[in-house]
C-alpha cells in the first residue's frame, strides 16, 4: 500500500513558521522551496518581505526579493513595483547621491557594471575633483560620510549572498594582518607577480572568490584601500 500523500496546507504551514521563526540559514533554505512552490509560495515571500524590512541588512531578505524578481507574473512584480521601487534595503545618503542604478544592477547581477557604477558614486562622494580625475586621493576616503559607504557595502552584501562588499575584503584584510601582498591572492586580484587584467580577467559572477567584488585600483598603491578599510564605518555599523 502507498503511504498517504502530505497534507499540503500543513506542509506549507509549517514553511511559513519556519520563514518567520526560524533562524536565517534556516530561512534561507525556506526561501529557496517557497520559491520552486510557485503560486503557493510567492504570497509567503511577499508577507515575509513587507514584515521585515528595515534598515538592518538581512540576506534573507535579499534572497526573498530576487526570488521574487524573477517570477514572471504582473501581480508579482506590480508588488515589487509598489512596495519596493528602491528595492529592500533603504538607499540613505548623506550627500544626496542617488544609488537606484547601483541597486538595480546588483539585483539584476549585472556586476561588471554594478562595478563601474560603485567607483562612479565613490567619486561623487569624494566631489568634483575626483568626479574629474576618476580617481580617489586616499584623504578623500576618509572623509566619506559612513552612512554613504554603509549604504553603497550593503547593497554588494546583499545582492552577492554575502560574497562581495568592502566589509567582506575588510575581514580577509584583518585576517592576513593587514599585509596587503597576503589580500591580493586571496581575492583573486594578483597572480604571483602579475595583477589580474582589466576587465577581462576578473570574474563578474558568483563563482568568484569572496571579496572579489567591487574593484579598487591598486596601480596607484595601496593608501585608497587602507582608509577604507580603515574608516570608521565598520565600528558605527555591525558587520
Amino acid at each position: 500500500m502507498s503511504s498517504p500523500l502530505p497534507d499540503a496546507a500543513s506542509d506549507l504551514a509549517q514553511l511559513s513558521d519556519q520563514l518567520n521563526q526560524g533562524a536565517e540559514k534556516s530561512q534561507r533554505q525556506v526561501i529557496a522551496q517557497l520559491a520552486a512552490l510557485g503560486e503557493v509560495g510567492w504570497p509567503l515571500l511577499q508577507d515575509f518581505l513587507k514584515t521585515n524590512y528595515s534598515d538592518t541588512p538581512k540576506l534573507a531578505m535579499a534572497e526573498a526579493y530576487q526570488a521574487l524578481r524573477l517570477v514572471e507574473q504582473e501581480a508579482v512584480q506590480e508588488f515589487l513595483n509598489t512596495q519596493f521601487p528602491l528595492g529592500i534595503f533603504p538607499l540613505k545618503s548623506a550627500r544626496n547621491i542617488d544609488y537606484r542604478p547601483l541597486q538595480m544592477a546588483l539585483a539584476q547581477q549585472e556586476f561588471e557594471l554594478a562595478d563601474n557604477l560603485t567607483r562612479e558614486k565613490l567619486c561623487e562622494l569624494a566631489g568634483e575633483g575626483a568626479i574629474q580625475r576618476k580617481w580617489l586621493y586616499f584623504t578623500e576616503v576618509e572623509r566619506f560620510p559612513g552612512l554613504d559607504l554603509h549604504t553603497i557595502n550593503a547593497l554588494w552584501w546583499l545582492h552577492s549572498g554575502g560574497k562581495f562588499g568592502f566589509s567582506v575584503q575588510r575581514k580577509l584584510w584583518l585576517s592576513v594582518g593587514k599585509d596587503f601582498t597576503k589580500l591580493w591572492p586571496k581575492i583573486d586580484w594578483k597572480n604571483g607577480n602579475s595583477w589580474t587584467k582589466y576587465p577581462a580577467g576578473f570574474t563578474w559572477d558568483l563563482s568568484a572568490p569572496a571579496g572579489h567584488l567591487p574593484l579598487l585600483n591598486q596601480l596607484r598603491g595601496v593608501r585608497v584601500a587602507a582608509s577604507l578599510y580603515g574608516h570608521p564605518v565598520w565600528s558605527e555599523y555591525q558587520w
